[in-house]
């Protein structure tokens, strides 16, 4: 092996694959789904909130729920809305069309009580900050202010130099505007930069697509074969050892 080339197993438990490059000096992070477990939070916030306001509350609900929410960030994400907006979108779909910005404003805050109250961060998170002497900063799709209090409120705030959200970049993710951006600010070129994420089309491979190193955390997928440029680890614990490999 050359100085400066590390070998690292591309998926867990798969081929091993040599990649020869500059040291890895900072690491963007995902918050959703990544750092938080938000999928959880937001079903167990729905459960409550929907039991509160005497709607319907079973799986099909939940289901339209997901579908409700996941077309009114899209259109936040692409411009269409704003962050606001979306919130909105996804009251009336249950107050009905004609509900006033107040009227949805105060039931979505109704939800966000019940939402705040379950988030949790995964149990790997806390261990690979203390293991990591890597700088740290935060590339999300999402608003600033609430990204700043649910990362405060998990105690993981003060690990991150910065957050780049889209609310207030302009620069959504998989977009290299997005990711180049972040880098900008971290004062790096993109190849001394790992995404982590757990988006394969988001996260990895758009961070791949800007020359960052693409890094999938697929906590729950089956067993597969990452695309060509993009690194797969099941847990966060297998990350150092990545970051080490890079």
């Amino acid at each position: 092996m050359t100085q400066g080339t590390r070998r690292f197993r591309q998926e867990d438990g798969a081929r091993a694959g040599t990649y020869p490059g500059p040291v890895i000096k900072a690491v963007l992070w995902d918050v959703d789904d990544t750092l938080s477990d938000y999928t959880s939070a937001d079903m167990q916030g729905v459960i409550r909130h929907f039991t509160a306001e005497g709607l319907p509350c079973d799986e099909a609900a939940y289901l339209r729920w997901r579908t409700v929410t996941d077309a009114a960030y899209a259109r936040f994400s692409g411009g269409e809305l704003t962050f606001v907006g979306q919130r909105r979108e996804r009251a009336r779909a249950y107050l009905g069309a004609q509900a006033t910005d107040e009227e949805a404003d105060a039931w979505f805050a109704r939800y966000l009580v019940h939402d705040e109250a379950c988030w949790t961060v995964f149990p790997d998170v806390v261990p690979v900050f203390a293991a990591l002497a890597h700088r740290h900063a935060v590339l999300s799709n999402s608003n600033a202010a609430l990204q700043e209090r649910r990362l405060t409120a998990l105690g993981l705030r003060h690990h991150f130099e910065f957050l780049a959200c889209s609310d207030q970049t302009g620069h959504a993710k998989p977009a290299p505007a997005a990711f180049r951006h972040a880098c900008a600010a971290l004062g790096l070129p993109p190849a001394e930069v790992a995404y982590v994420g757990d988006r394969l089309d988001l996260d990895a491979l758009g961070a791949e697509a800007a020359g960052l190193h693409g890094i999938w955390l697929d906590r729950t997928g089956p067993p597969t074969t990452p695309p060509p440029g993009v690194h797969r680890i099941t847990t966060l614990a297998r990350l150092p050892a990545l970051l080490s490999a890079l």
